[in-house]
């Protein structure tokens, strides 16, 4: 029975919280729309903890996704405001974030900074670009073109359901596309293996011939490549972008990344895991507002589910080790 608590103990909470929701809102919490909603509101941070996933497979992790996010969306917001195409500002974006994840990946990789300390200073770093080229505002209004906000609001119609129609957000979409790539990338190529490698025994990956600097390196690049267009994402969704509103991503994308780990049988990062994490957290947030609790008191609810879940994690892979 420990065992087993241990290992579904996690799966077996998310249950509870929803039927706790579905009791207290019994016409709104299990509707087709609301659980539509909630896939639009987690889409973004659906992408970055999958980007923070393929950096703690290796046993690292990047505090900078949130700033990254936040820089992103102002990067888009002003190349477009300034002329240039859709595409061509999302594009260049994206290659920010890959960079700005590089920059990471070369602090820890090949200087040999810790990454608690890397990301924290590059944190520092992104966030002030972000006020700087901002100049501390919000880029809102027409300079937000109609074709980048309105795809957000887009997606593939599903039919009716009890004379509502509904409809498969077109942010959602993007959302399982960035999971089932993550999940191809770890589980299914040489790449992922040798991640998981690194995140086993660095040293033991280094000496049997896995190239851990370049790899780490490849790693951070894509989590910042994914932290973009989670920034990307969102000034989408809201037409608008600031230097703080990606602000709470960083957490709750650990937070969503321990919480898949406590249903590993070795406690490693899983993308699938991942994936229950960020629903955790998004079905939380949303019961909770629907019950017009105060957001600090959410707050320290996810405080207290990154520590419940780093200390299962704990215990998983010490019962292991024993």
């Amino acid at each position: 029975m420990p065992d087993l608590l241990r290992r579904y103990g996690t799966l077996i909470g998310f249950a509870l919280i929803l039927v706790v929701f579905w009791v207290n809102l019994p016409d709104t919490f299990m509707t087709a729309r609301n659980w539509l909603n909630i896939t639009q509101q987690l889409s973004m941070l659906m992408v970055v903890a999958a980007g923070m996933t393929i950096v703690m497979v290796m046993g690292d992790f990047d505090l900078s996704v949130g700033s990254m996010a936040s820089l992103a969306g102002i990067v888009a917001a002003l190349l477009m405001a300034s002329g240039m195409p859709v595409w061509a500002a999302v594009g260049i974006t994206l290659l920010v974030g890959l960079v700005g994840g590089a920059f990471n990946g070369v602090l820890v990789s090949l200087i040999g900074i810790l990454p608690f300390v890397a990301t924290l200073a590059t944190l520092t770093i992104f966030s002030g670009l972000a006020f700087v080229v901002s100049g501390g505002k919000t880029i809102s209004g027409r300079a937000i073109p109609e074709e980048f906000s309105s795809f957000a609001r887009a997606g593939l119609p599903l039919g009716e359901v009890g004379g509502v129609a509904l409809t498969l957000p077109n942010l959602t979409i993007l959302a399982v596309i960035a999971v089932l790539l993550v999940w191809l990338l770890l589980e299914q190529t040489t790449f992922g293996r040798r991640l998981y490698a690194i995140g086993g025994n660095i040293e033991a990956a280094h000496l049997s011939g896995v190239a851990v600097r370049r790899l780490r390196l490849i790693a951070f690049s894509l989590t910042g490549f994914g932290a973009a267009a989670g920034g990307l994402m969102y000034a989408a969704r809201v037409a608008s972008a600031n230097p703080t509103q990606g602000s709470g991503l960083m957490l709750n994308a650990i937070a969503a990344v321990f919480l898949g780990m406590t249903m590993s049988e070795q406690g490693e990062p899983r993308i699938l895991g991942t994936v229950i994490g960020v629903l955790i957290l998004g079905v939380l947030d949303n019961g909770l507002t629907q019950m017009s609790v105060d957001s600090y008191v959410r707050q320290v609810l996810v405080g207290l589910i990154i520590v419940l879940a780093v200390a299962a994690s704990s215990i998983t892979k010490g019962r292991r080790r024993a």
